[in-house]
């Protein structure tokens, strides 16, 4: 399934993670870390109608809670490190962490809202 006749159907996992554009798979989807473009610079795509609002940050804070926490925990009970590499860990870890996936997971609830054809009044038309 794709937004459009002409255009053929992209994983919109493999575009989003990617921070493509979930049309063509081609143009970037952002301009700036988080900034999106304003249309695909290969296709043409409007992005003014796409919005993923808190989605990705949540979807972030679960995916770093479920691993670094526990892998903390472990350091800690293996190790017994000093008391202050355990707070120093876990920032660099979350931060990295942060940075490494808000970008993606951004990407990916675009490419699916695409594909779904997703708005907050229900469905829209993207093409």
């Amino acid at each position: 399934m794709s937004g459009g006749g002409q255009h053929p159907a992209i994983s919109a996992y493999s575009t989003g993670l990617r921070c493509r554009c979930p049309r063509c798979g081609k143009g970037r989807l952002f301009q700036g870390f988080l900034t999106l473009r304003g249309a695909c610079e290969a296709c043409g795509l409007d992005f003014s109608k796409a919005d993923s609002g808190d989605g990705p940050a949540v979807f972030m804070i679960f995916i770093l809670g479920f691993t670094v926490v526990p892998l903390i925990v472990l350091v800690e009970f293996v190790y017994q490190p000093p008391v202050w590499v355990t707070p120093f860990l876990g920032i660099f870890l979350v931060l990295g962490g942060a940075l490494a996936l808000l970008r993606p997971l951004k990407g990916l609830m675009i490419a699916l809202q695409y594909r779904h054809r997703a708005s907050d009044s229900g469905t829209t038309k993207y093409d």
